[in-house]
């Protein structure tokens, strides 16, 4: 989720959205100097994704759910069978693909598949291109085209994981190497081909937004 997005989101806690205008939200998130047409784009990107409701006619604008059912994931006891909701796509690149989430449907998929009893903050983002062919999550690589599922829950990652990180609201997957000691964090390529490394510092503006959990092969086609 974009930044501003998420500052947002924390003013709808403490106050009625409705009652602000465009540019007293502004001032209210640290951003002054954004434009009101800029902070309207990112309310209007909550409205989409279900974090608020804006209701123009009777001129109100309110805080839904902590998590709008999308981002929950369904569960058919019964079928086993999970909806997780797929919101994009993200580079196996140098992180050249806008990350701004845009919810493209649901993946149907055996909860056996991602080894878990619910499908809570669990979502599925479509791998672009060729630099994480030689990771293995849970045994399967992951190629172009391929569905990555990634835990926004798991609050444990370290060095090694395999991570889905938004680097200036771009998305890439990579592997992490958290080399503090030297004030850099490492977003390695696993790949057959000559990727170089993407190295940032501890407070540069990224983050991580989940954790690789499974991978769900394009079917080959003969």
């Amino acid at each position: 989720m974009h930044i501003i997005q998420e500052k947002l989101l924390e003013l709808s806690k403490r106050k009625n959205l409705a009652n602000l205008s465009l540019r007293e939200m502004a001032k209210c998130i640290d951003v002054p100097n954004e434009s009101p047409q800029k902070i309207k784009h990112h309310l209007l990107q909550l409205q989409k994704k279900g974090f608020i409701t804006i209701n123009r006619i009777k001129g109100t604008m309110e805080r839904t759910a902590l998590e709008p059912s999308w981002a929950k994931g369904l569960l058919q006891k019964k079928a086993k069978l999970f909806s997780i909701p797929i919101i994009g796509i993200a580079n196996c690149g140098p992180a050249e693909i806008f990350a701004e989430q845009n919810f493209q449907g649901f993946l149907r998929i055996s909860s056996k598949l991602v080894r878990r009893s619910k499908p809570t903050g669990l979502y599925a983002i479509k791998a672009d291109g060729s630099s994480m062919n030689r990771a293995k999550i849970d045994g399967k690589h992951i190629e172009d085209g391929d569905f990555v599922i990634v835990d926004s829950k798991d609050k444990s990652v370290e060095t090694g994981n395999v991570i889905l990180a938004i680097i200036d609201n771009k998305a890439t997957i990579k592997r992490l190497i958290d080399d503090r000691k030297n004030e850099q964090i490492v977003l390695k390529a696993d790949s057959s081909f000559d990727y170089e490394p993407i190295y940032l510092h501890p407070d540069d503006d990224f983050f991580i937004n989940g954790k690789i959990i499974s991978v769900i092969k394009k079917p080959k086609v003969s």
